[in-house]
């Protein structure tokens, strides 16, 4: 379990590629410098389409991502930081 503490969290679970990402895009417009975006999604591929979107975007980071089980399915939880 992570140890950051989001501001906010985005629950993008059933979506696939590009969505998680261009949802995440908007919810991150939406913070302050400094809080943190907590998304949930159920696509493997989240993994690599977030961490690679917020390494080519100014103003934002990939702190930490991590993989659970929820109720037998795999869950991916990343948490952003605005800059």
């Amino acid at each position: 379990m992570s140890t950051y503490e989001p501001t906010e969290t985005l629950d993008v679970k059933g979506l696939s590629c590009p969505m998680p990402v261009v949802k995440t895009r908007g919810a991150v417009d939406d913070l302050e410098a400094g809080e943190i975006l907590q998304v949930v999604a159920t696509d493997s591929g989240s993994m690599s389409d977030l961490k690679g979107w917020a390494d080519s975007t100014d103003g934002v980071s990939m702190l930490e991502q991590e993989e659970a089980e929820e109720d037998g399915d795999a869950v991916f939880r990343h948490f952003i930081q605005k800059e």
